[in-house]
């Protein structure tokens, strides 16, 4: 079984990956939803992602010098420390806001320094907004982001964005390839494949009539 396939059975197994009718952040409506807190209540889903990361990043950490990983709060952040503790390398997250008492800041769990190579992981993109909020204090604090990785790539224009800015990304699956190999292994019906299709189709029509 390949990885993308492990990787769909166990978001579609534990209830990380949903499919119905979802009002995104943006107020759009997805037949679709990725939430990656649902794999803490399935073990053996949560170890499938997290070994299926951490072969994906030793396959980029071959060729790419990687010193340090990092998330932004909260779903990428929920699988990172065992990705880290895979691979033997420092990890932190970045706080959507900064922390004003104790140790404060937008960065927990470690420190980055300068000259840092990060590898930026996530839950998913759709248009690479969280992910450009999430590597900025890093570079900042003068961290180079050598990668960016997501779980589930929604196919809407983030992985264009993020490489047009010179990133690097990666994406352990899309939205495309978990319908269809759900639908191979008989999970999703022909119907809902289709719907989903669809709105991937429709959105990447949108965002090209946007860049016209």
């Amino acid at each position: 079984m390949s990885l993308s396939s492990e990787v769909a059975l166990a978001l579609f197994h534990s209830g990380a990956l949903k499919f119905g009718e979802f009002r995104l952040k943006s107020g759009v409506v997805s037949p679709y939803y990725v939430d990656l807190t649902w794999l803490l209540s399935s073990p053996g889903d949560f170890s499938c992602v997290v070994d299926a990361a951490a072969e994906e990043i030793r396959k980029v950490t071959a060729s790419t010098k990687v010193d340090k990983l990092a998330s932004i709060e909260l779903k990428g952040a929920l699988l990172l420390p065992s990705i880290a503790g895979k691979l033997n390398l420092p990890c932190f997250v970045v706080r959507k806001q900064e922390k004003e008492y104790g140790v404060t800041g937008r960065i927990a769990g470690g420190n980055v320094t300068r000259g840092d190579r990060i590898l930026f992981f996530d839950d998913v993109v759709t248009d690479a907004e969280s992910k450009l909020e999430g590597v900025k204090p890093l570079e900042l604090l003068g961290a180079r982001i050598e990668v960016i990785m997501v779980v589930v790539d929604r196919e809407q224009g983030g992985r264009e964005r993020l490489e047009k800015l010179g990133y690097s990304f990666h994406s352990l699956t899309t939205i495309s390839k978990l319908v269809s190999d759900l639908q191979r292994s008989k999970q999703l019906s022909q119907r809902q494949a289709e719907t989903v299709l669809n709105y991937v189709q429709s959105a990447r029509q949108e965002r090209r009539t946007k860049l016209s």
